[in-house]
């Protein structure tokens, strides 16, 4: 299982790229997302995407972010500008245990850094944390993404031009 932690979500600056980052994790192969700021408005934009698109993808906001860290029972991810490279830690991840992939909004305090079983450089240079959840769950996942059903009451067909979508309903 597949978790991403949210922390330092603000609700009036952050609403469009959280919403983002779950929208990423949902369809890059995460389970679930815990948002540390409680925002009914996130939940159920993300409830309605489920609703509509499919998945059994999951949301919680307003959790204590600090507990799930000290708690978590599988390994931690930390996904940060100032880790090890990329490459070099999607090897040594264990698969067999559950994996939480912490992404920061504002500053990330020292104890993530220190609770984080890896501290994962998606490049080193500034980017924004939509694109690193993006390439950090490709490359874990060996873009099994691709290829995953989420039998909504919508499908999106690809097209060369134009917009295909097939309502089951």
């Amino acid at each position: 299982m597949i978790t991403v932690l949210r922390l330092g979500h603000r609700i009036n600056r952050d609403k469009r790229i959280t919403t983002h980052v779950a929208l990423v994790a949902r369809a890059f192969g995460a389970d679930k997302i815990l948002v540390d700021t409680k925002d009914k408005k996130i939940e159920e934009v993300i409830h309605s995407v489920c609703e509509r698109f499919g998945g059994n993808f999951e949301i919680e906001t307003g959790v204590n972010g600090k507990k799930i860290l000290r708690e978590w029972p599988g390994e931690i991810v930390h996904l940060t500008m100032y880790g090890a490279e990329l490459d070099r830690v999607v090897k040594k991840i264990n698969r067999n245990s559950d994996l939480l992939v912490v992404v920061g909004s504002e500053k990330i305090p020292g104890f993530v850094y220190e609770l984080a079983d890896f501290n994962v450089s998606v490049g080193n240079q500034p980017h924004s944390e939509v694109a690193a959840l993006a390439v950090f769950l490709d490359r874990y996942n060996k873009g099994s993404w691709l290829n995953k059903k989420f039998d909504g009451k919508l499908q999106i067909v690809p097209s060369d031009k134009g917009k295909k979508v097939v309502s089951k309903e």
